[in-house]
C-alpha cells in the first residue's frame, strides 16, 4: 500500500464528506478512493468510517487518525520542499501492463527507445492479456485497446487500433473464395476469445452489420492467431500493428480490404493527474509522440488498407480487445 497516498485520500474523504467529492478534488475515480480508505484501515487495523446512504462521519480512531494523517502529510511537505528539485528529472521505475500483442509488436521498441533518452528511468513491463486493477497490482500506466473505457478511469487517447480480415495464400488457394462478408461462414474462422470470438463486426453501406464466424482454434491474444494463420490454418482477423508488414510481404493476402471493419482506441490509462512522477508524465508525452492520431503501421496507405481508412467510422456496440 502506497501509505502516504492513502493517508491523502483518506484526508480529503474527511474533508469533503464523502467519496465521490473526494475523487472529484483529487481527480480519481470513485472506487480508487474506496479502495484507498479501505487499506488504510487494513493497516490501522481500526474502522475509520461510519458509513451511511446520505453521509460519511468518522469514528473515534477515524478522529485520532486524521490528526495524525493530517501531521504526517505536512511532514512529507516540508521535508519534499526542502530537497525537491525546480525541474525534476524523469527517474525511478515505472510498471507499464500492456496486452502481449500490441507489447511485442510496438510498445516494447519504444519503451527501450524511451529509456535511452532517459537513462535513469526503469520499466517494469507486464505483458498480460486481461485488465488489471491498477492500483491493487502497483501498475503506474496500462495501455489498453479498447472500443470505450470505463468512465471511472483516467486515460489519454494515444492513436487507433484497426484491424483487417487476412489468410495465407496456401490457404485461400485450396478453399472457397471469399467475395463478401458472408461467405466468411463457410470459412474456418481463426478468433479473439475476448474479441470476435462468435461475431465479427464491419461497416455495410455505411451501416453496422456482422457476420457469425467459426473455427477449430481461438486463443486470448493475436500473436498466437497470427502464426496459425500463416501456417494456413484459416482467415483471421488481425489488427494492422501486427498484420501490415505480413500483408507487404506477401506471406498473408487481405480478404476484401474495402470493407471497413469495426476500429478501436489505443489508450494510456493511469490511477491520477495530480502529484504525477516526471517519469510518468514523460512517458505519457513520449507514448503520445509515438503513437499519433494517424497510427505509424498505417502509414503509407497500403492497397489492403486505403479504401477502408477512407470510410466512416463504424457504429457498433461497446466491447475491448487486447
Amino acid at each position: 500500500m502506497d501509505t502516504l497516498k492513502a493517508m491523502q485520500v483518506f484526508v480529503a474523504v474527511a474533508d469533503a464528506g464523502s467519496q465521490t467529492a473526494a475523487a472529484e478534488r483529487l481527480d480519481l475515480s470513485r472506487p480508487v478512493v474506496s479502495r484507498y480508505v479501505a487499506e488504510l484501515e487494513a493497516w490501522t487495523g481500526a474502522r475509520l468510517l461510519h458509513r451511511t446512504t446520505r453521509k460519511l462521519s468518522l469514528t473515534p480512531a477515524g478522529g485520532e487518525t486524521l490528526q495524525r494523517c493530517r501531521e504526517v502529510l505536512a511532514l512529507s511537505d516540508d521535508m519534499r520542499s526542502a530537497v525537491a528539485l525546480p525541474d525534476p528529472t524523469p527517474q525511478g521505475l515505472l510498471r507499464i501492463t500492456v496486452s502481449t500483442s500490441f507489447g511485442q509488436m510496438q510498445l516494447a521498441a519504444a519503451v527501450a527507445d524511451f529509456v535511452k533518452r532517459h537513462p535513469a528511468v526503469s520499466v517494469d513491463l507486464v505483458m498480460q492479456d486481461r485488465a488489471v486493477n491498477l492500483v491493487e497490482e502497483r501498475i503506474d500506466l496500462a495501455v489498453r485497446i479498447a472500443s470505450e473505457l470505463d468512465p471511472n478511469l483516467i486515460a489519454r487517447r494515444l492513436t487507433v487500433c484497426r484491424s483487417v480480415v487476412c489468410a495465407a495464400p496456401a490457404y485461400l488457394a485450396v478453399h472457397p473464395p471469399i467475395r463478401r462478408m458472408a461467405d466468411l461462414g463457410v470459412h474456418n474462422c481463426l478468433t479473439h476469445s475476448y474479441y470476435g470470438k462468435t461475431l465479427w463486426h464491419y461497416e455495410q453501406d455505411g451501416e453496422p452489420s456482422s457476420v457469425a464466424v467459426g473455427g477449430n482454434l481461438s486463443a486470448n491474444e493475436s500473436t498466437s492467431l497470427m502464426q496459425a494463420t500463416l501456417a494456413g490454418l484459416g482467415v483471421a482477423l488481425l489488427p494492422t500493428f501486427m498484420a501490415v508488414p505480413l500483408l507487404r510481404s506477401g506471406e498473408l493476402v487481405a480478404v476484401l480490404p474495402a470493407v471497413c471493419q469495426r476500429e478501436l482506441g489505443i489508450y494510456a490509462v493511469y490511477s491520477s493527474r495530480r502529484n504525477m512522477p516526471a517519469a510518468l508524465r514523460a512517458m505519457l508525452d513520449f507514448l503520445a509522440e509515438r503513437f499519433p492520431p494517424e497510427p505509424p503501421w498505417d502509414r503509407p496507405a497500403d492497397a489492403c488498407l486505403k479504401d477502408a481508412k477512407a470510410r466512416p467510422k463504424p457504429r457498433t456496440p461497446g466491447g475491448k480487445a487486447g
